[in-house]
Formats: C-alpha cells, sequence, structure tokens
C-alpha cells in the first residue's frame, strides 16, 4: 500500500501504473483545490450543513468509448433510471470528440479506455460544493469551448 496525495495519484493513473475507477478520478480531482489537508478540513467544516445530493450517473456508449453523464450535464436524461428495472441505455454512433464538440454544458466524465479518463464541468457546484478540476489523462482538449 503507497499514500499518495491526489495529485500524485493523478500521475500514478496517467503513467499507467495505478486504475482509478470514475467516480473517484473525478473525486481526486475535486481534492485538487486543495493544497494541504488543512485547507479541505476548513472547507468541509464550512459547509459541512449545506447538504448533499445524490447523483447517479447515466452512461452514454460512443462509438469510440463512453461518457457518464452527471446531473446538470445537457445529455442528462429528465428521468434517470435510479433503479436499473428500465433498462435504459443510451448509445451513439458519434464519437467521444464529436459529442465534446457539439456540447456546451457539461459535466461528465468521459472515458476512451481504462487509462484515459477526462472530467468535464462548467456548470456551478451546488451546495457551496467545488467542482473538480478538469483533468484530461490523454491530454485531449476536443477544442473544448470551456
Amino acid at each position: 500500500i503507497q499514500w499518495s496525495s491526489p495529485p500524485e495519484a493523478i500521475e500514478l493513473l496517467e503513467s499507467q501504473e495505478i486504475w482509478l475507477a470514475p467516480p473517484q478520478f473525478y473525486e481526486l480531482c475535486r481534492l485538487c483545490n486543495f493544497s494541504s489537508l488543512r485547507e479541505l478540513h476548513k472547507f468541509s467544516s464550512d459547509r459541512a450543513l449545506e447538504g448533499c445530493e445524490c447523483w447517479m450517473p447515466v452512461i452514454l456508449t460512443a462509438s469510440d468509448g463512453y461518457i457518464q453523464l452527471l446531473p446538470g450535464d445537457e445529455l442528462y436524461p429528465e428521468d434517470p433510471d435510479y433503479t436499473g428495472e428500465k433498462k435504459i441505455t443510451m448509445s451513439t454512433e458519434k464519437t467521444v470528440e464529436d459529442l465534446m464538440r457539439e456540447g456546451t454544458i457539461f459535466h461528465r466524465i468521459v472515458t476512451k479506455n481504462i487509462n484515459s479518463l477526462a472530467v468535464y464541468v462548467n456548470i456551478p457546484a451546488t451546495y457551496k460544493h467545488v467542482n473538480p478540476l478538469m483533468i484530461n489523462t490523454d491530454r485531449s482538449d476536443y477544442n473544448s469551448k470551456l
């Protein structure tokens, strides 16, 4: 077991020394907003009573990867399948790059392969939270409008 700071863990992911699931990558990108444990503790204490929300990522399968859509993203469904009973699948023949170029309102995690993750967020955070830093492990920018 090795302890790593959030930026170090992301570097290990980029160098393919470790693997991170998309939710953990998202949270590490959020933790990168804080330069010290003290700063994180102050932030969490200050916003502790603000509330939180439960998210259900919705997976959109593209021709060359997939996107985990999160609440607030322009492609996030109005009525997501929280239980898995509806068996809703979202897919497109478009590429991830096409979807990124066409979009304007993002709250998503893009996965091209097991070691290629990116977080794109340009909506305000709720409950006085902080958005993750937008980090892309394969350095694609998709000519983003962000």
